[in-house]
């Protein structure tokens, strides 16, 4: 087979061509990063998301960024709420903020809320956590003010979840990443939040017929933010050596979690690494350990089937590092296009044995040539320009 069979140029017709080429419509339809901050591949997902909202009824983004802060910026696109410059200053984590095609992509999205009756929806669908992790402060207290109001028998008063919360700065010791005794989430205060934010979800879960949709909707998102983040910080205190495996496979299922969610708004396009959309397992050196566990795309295939598409993307040439021609992005690279749309199980029969590639960008992660089989589709780049 001829590697030119498996591709065809990424165009609005070829991105309509590959979806009508799956076993069933997607609700979630992943478009992996290979690397963060590539302004190329940015500004293709922007011409992407434009043409699945235009011609494919697709009607929501969700990008690997803090689930809360995300609020700031629906808001902002639903109703005009804030200024673009204070929202992307308060609705993005990890520095994506500071992002161009970011920028551009909400502005977009706004003009076209303005415009129609039918509204475009933005989440956020990392959990509010990096490395370490943030005060469940917002999350805790943005429930329990829901549940005061309309729901009967709250379980516990707004002073002492004050109090058993303390000073934030205490949840969000950065030191505490890696030295498990600087975490405070295995004290008392924390062991009685954990219950405290069970009974206060069992309760939403209970009176949720009372709340509007909209109430609803944010309830549930603070209650899986609490719950995940107290859980998170349990572990965060742990000394054992399954320490990080445990957080990095916690951080996916907050992850999953908020994507069942958004997929109750789909179809809906979902930006973030490789890493966390891929269906197989993840793999990371981490000192002298290898961290393994199953990614946040892993879980949310299992759950949604076939109604889960993957597109991963590959980098050819970034800045002056060019991949050698026996790998996967070297033989793409032969592709007569810029940017590329391949069929990844074509792909997977039509090349014999490639060879992985080694990354000088210790940011950039290479296609892994055995796991082709567990792709739907590559979005190549040609060449980039190397990312700041």
């Amino acid at each position: 087979m001829d590697i030119k069979d498996t591709a065809r140029p990424l165009d609005g017709a070829g991105v309509s061509a590959f979806l009508r080429s799956l076993p069933a419509t997607p609700l979630l339809l992943g478009l992996g990063e290979a690397r963060h901050f590539v302004g190329e591949l940015g500004e293709l997902r922007n011409e992407i998301f434009r043409h699945l909202v235009e011609h494919e009824g697709y009607r929501s983004f969700a990008i690997e960024s803090d689930c809360l802060m995300g609020l700031v910026v629906d808001d902002y696109i639903r109703t005009g709420a804030g200024t673009l410059d204070d929202v992307m200053g308060r609705g993005f984590s990890h520095g994506f903020g500071t992002s161009p095609a970011n920028r551009e992509l909400v502005r977009w999205m706004r003009a076209y809320n303005e415009e129609h009756d039918e509204k475009l929806r933005f989440f956020g669908f990392d959990g509010p956590l990096e490395y370490w992790a943030a005060s469940p402060r917002q999350a805790l207290t943005a429930l329990y003010a829901l549940l005061d109001g309309p729901l009967p028998g709250t379980v516990v008063t707004g002073e002492t979840l004050d109090t058993l919360l303390g000073p934030d700065d205490r949840w969000e010791n950065e030191a505490a990443a890696m030295d498990p005794s600087q975490s405070i989430g295995r004290s008392a205060d924390a062991q009685r939040l954990r219950v405290i934010a069970d009974d206060l979800v069992a309760l939403l879960d209970t009176q949720a017929p009372r709340l509007s949709t909209e109430d609803r909707e944010r309830a549930a998102l603070y209650g899986r933010t609490a719950v995940g983040l107290l859980r998170y910080h349990h572990w965060m205190a742990d000394a054992s050596p399954a320490r990080w495996t445990r957080l990095s496979a916690l951080r996916d299922a907050m992850m999953a979690a908020n994507l069942r969610a958004v997929a109750e708004h789909g179809p809906a396009l979902v930006f973030a690494s490789n890493l966390h959309l891929q269906r197989n397992k993840s793999f990371m050196p981490f000192g002298d350990q290898l961290l393994e566990w199953w990614s946040a795309g892993a879980i949310t295939g299992t759950r949604l089937g076939d109604r889960y598409a993957f597109l991963a993307s590959a980098l050819g040439r970034i800045g002056d590092d060019t991949p050698p021609p026996d790998t996967v992005e070297g033989i793409l690279s032969t592709l007569p296009w810029d940017h590329s749309l391949i069929d990844a199980r074509r792909l997977a029969e039509a090349i014999t044995k490639p060879a992985p590639r080694v990354s000088h960008d210790f940011a950039y992660f290479p296609l892994d040539p055995a796991q082709l089989d567990m792709i739907d589709g590559v979005v190549f780049l040609t060449q980039v320009v190397r990312p700041g």
